[in-house]
């Protein structure tokens, strides 16, 4: 029998890092896709130490073709995918008075609507028991003034998550978010290795029990 598979769409060397060691270490085979070579070639060279088969694709994933051949790859190349893990964000200081259209468009298209192509793309892999998994946060909320194109990605990937559970639930197919519901940081209940058992525990989460949005408190 093959290992299960995970493929962690905006992988860096964050939770969506820390996520990727936590699977591996559950016996999962790995695929990342990101935009950063370097943090790929860590992240590939520690997840192979740790047992794992290893797929890094360097891909932007607001490109819709690149990511949608990215994702079918890892899929035919383990001919499943068990989880789908979508972490990224954009972070633009900007308030609602100075954010233009174009600028939220552009943010919300990485945050929200990546997830739908990575969705699509992983569809024909998916299979009752799958689960896909999202990075959440209280920005969703409780956003910053500051930063006001994040809270609007994060309510509206929180929405979409509901939607597609929804939607793929008849063929046991699952999705979550998991709302971080504090700051990430290096110490702590918010450090990403623990947000990451907060987000293996939610997946891993029996039918019965299972829930579209889980806060995590610490």
């Amino acid at each position: 029998m093959s290992r299960p598979v995970i493929v962690v769409v905006g992988a860096g060397p964050g939770v969506s890092g820390s996520v990727a060691r936590r699977f591996a270490d559950e016996g999962y085979d790995v695929g990342l896709l990101g935009v950063d070579r370097q943090v790929l070639d860590d992240l590939t060279a520690d997840l192979e130490g740790r047992g794992a088969t290893v797929l890094p694709a360097q891909v932007d994933v607001t490109d819709t073709a690149a990511a949608t051949a990215a994702v079918r790859a890892a899929g035919e190349a383990w001919g499943r995918i068990d989880v789908l893990h979508f972490n990224p964000s954009a972070y633009r200081e900007k308030d609602p008075l100075e954010l233009t259209v174009p600028e939220l468009l552009e943010d919300v298209a990485l945050g929200v609507g990546a997830l739908l192509t990575a969705v699509q793309a992983a569809r024909p892999f998916l299979a009752a028991g799958s689960r896909i998994s999202v990075t959440g946060s209280m920005a969703a909320d409780r956003p910053w003034h500051g930063a006001a194109s994040l809270g609007v990605q994060k309510a509206g990937v929180r929405n979409l998550v509901r939607s597609l559970d929804d939607a793929l639930a008849p063929e046991g197919i699952r999705a979550v978010s998991l709302t971080v519901r504090g700051t990430l940081a290096r110490e702590g209940a918010f450090t990403p290795d623990r947000v990451a058992d907060a987000i293996w525990r939610a997946v891993t989460t029996g039918e019965e029990e299972w829930a579209s949005e889980v806060p995590y408190a610490g």
